[in-house]
């Protein structure tokens, strides 16, 4: 699954690259149109989520929370004219999920490695200048994988799984050049990203455990790139 959604990814980038292309030669816009950065990025989501049910009951007072986690990006921007770009932001993280409320005492219930590509469309205000801050809005489709479960609920044969999602991104950036096309950037990104953890074969039983949860990440990242 996860080397099916890069490769989607990567086809999608170069039918993007064949038809901008053209739009470049017709208006006679010069090189240097990719962009690749390379971030420190840390994850921070919303921590909130509802209330766990069991067969379709509310266990009222009980939720989850998502740990935050720190890691690199990749992000590959291609300048459709001189201020419009498209942006590919590739990362993988690893977030635990910690059961909160009345059923507290639980604590690390769950593991999942998580796949977010998002591609946003980027408007750059000044793309000339040593400061060059952009905006862009976009969609994510996040990927949940190699999901564990932990703590009390960790025997012999239990399982869970996390529904992908699609969302809404959103991101302020701004790179400030050096020499020779090399920049710092700093960029903040918000992602809509929600879930459904569904588990199965828990202590409890032949139960039907499920919670929604909103991760809804903001993503503040630091680092450089360069253009070609």
């Amino acid at each position: 699954m996860t080397y099916q959604i890069i490769s989607k990814a990567i086809v999608s980038l170069l039918c993007l690259f064949i038809f901008s292309s053209s739009l470049y030669a017709a208006g006679g816009i010069d090189d240097d149109r990719w962009i690749v950065r390379l971030r420190g990025i840390h994850i921070s989501p919303d921590n909130s989520s509802g209330d766990i049910a069991v067969n379709g009951a509310a266990v009222g007072g009980s939720g989850v929370g998502v740990d935050s986690d720190t890691v690199p990006e990749l992000d590959i921007t291609y300048m459709l004219t001189r201020n419009i770009g498209v942006e590919l932001i590739l990362a993988t993280s690893t977030h635990t999920v910690r059961s909160r409320g009345t059923l507290g005492a639980l604590g690390r219930v769950i593991n999942t490695e998580v796949l977010p590509p998002t591609l946003t469309l980027q408007y750059h205000f000044n793309p000339e200048g040593t400061i060059r801050p952009y905006a862009g809005i976009g969609v994510n489709y996040t990927q949940f994988y190699d999901e564990k479960v932990e703590g009390p609920l960790d025997i012999a044969g239990s399982d869970v799984r996390l529904d992908s999602s699609w969302g809404f991104a959103a991101q302020l950036g701004v790179d400030y050049m050096l020499k020779d096309n090399w920049f710092i950037n700093a960029d903040i990104k918000y992602i809509k990203i929600d879930s459904t953890a569904k588990f199965s074969n828990t202590p409890t039983s032949s139960d039907n455990v499920e919670v929604d949860v909103d991760i809804d990440p903001i993503v503040v990242g630091l680092g450089f790139g360069k253009r070609f």
